[in-house]
């Protein structure tokens, strides 16, 4: 990791923690609020202790973090020896958690570039693995930046969900709300486009649905060098097999991550979700 150029990212980036401390890149937590207790994401809440919560019905929301957690995240960052960061975060469609973060910045004591990737999980981790290589390389804040806005570009990522009730109430579908009054009959697909979820085909079945998936993400890989990223929440066996064809299936495929989504995304998901991220390099 250069020494002057630190990436900053959020919960939602889903990065190994082994590949974060490998390129030191800080990660700031969002807020799962269950019940009257706030948790931050990924260290005060389980994916099992979310899902069992919403099998019970228990009210579960989430919220940004605060200006003040990025203010304090930059100032350390720079007295680790930082001259500049890029502090790249999940699209401001979803939360305000980009919002947050201009906030901060303008009183950090090194420049930051703060930027709405307009992914989430892995597609939002792959483009902070993108920025951290440019910096190891000796790059400039502009040129980290450029290369995450370069791999953003090129990013999709698709998934399956067995209802969208979760989405609704989160607020988080758009042209998918029209078909939530007929969820019941249909298993929808699901893309990320232009920060936003959008519904991308209906399918009639969940296996349908799932053989779909695995059309589109190998498709969309073809023959070029790509990395693909599977997320599930508690379905690990529905992720393990779809990984697996999709290893057989993606001639190009250089690294292949299998998670489950944290508690803030699982949250407006629910149960059941298999997702997909495919990233040219």
């Amino acid at each position: 990791m250069s020494r002057h150029v630190a990436i900053v990212t959020d919960s939602t980036a889903y990065l190994p923690p082994r590949t974060m401390e490998r390129h030191g890149i800080t990660a700031v937590p969002l807020t799962v609020v269950l019940g009257d207790r706030a948790l931050e994401d990924g260290t005060e809440i389980s994916a099992r202790s979310l899902v069992q919560a919403l099998q019970k019905r228990r009210p579960v929301t989430t919220s940004r973090p605060s200006p003040e957690v990025f203010a304090e995240t930059y100032r350390k960052v720079a007295e680790s020896g930082a001259t500049g960061i890029v502090s790249l975060h999940l699209s401001a469609e979803f939360s305000g958690t980009y919002d947050a973060a201009v906030l901060a910045s303008r009183e950090a004591p090194v420049p930051v570039r703060v930027v709405d990737t307009g992914m989430v999980a892995m597609a939002l981790g792959f483009c902070a693995l993108a920025a951290a290589e440019s910096a190891e390389a000796d790059g400039t804040i502009d040129e980290a930046v450029t290369a995450a806005e370069k791999r953003a570009a090129g990013t999709s990522a698709y998934f399956y969900v067995d209802t969208l009730d979760y989405l609704r109430r989160g607020g988080r579908i758009g042209a998918a709300q029209a078909l939530f009054g007929s969820a019941l009959a249909v298993k929808p697909l699901l893309e990320l486009d232009g920060g936003r979820i959008e519904l991308l085909e209906k399918v009639r079945t969940a296996s349908r649905a799932i053989a779909r998936l695995e059309e589109i993400v190998a498709g969309r890989a073809g023959s070029a060098q790509v990395d693909i990223a599977v997320h599930h929440l508690a379905a690990p066996e529905r992720a393990s097999a779809l990984a697996e064809r999709l290893r057989a299936r993606v001639p190009g495929l250089a690294d292949l991550h299998v998670s489950e989504v944290g508690a803030v995304i699982g949250a407006h998901t629910g149960p059941g979700l298999l997702g997909a991220v495919v990233s040219p390099r």
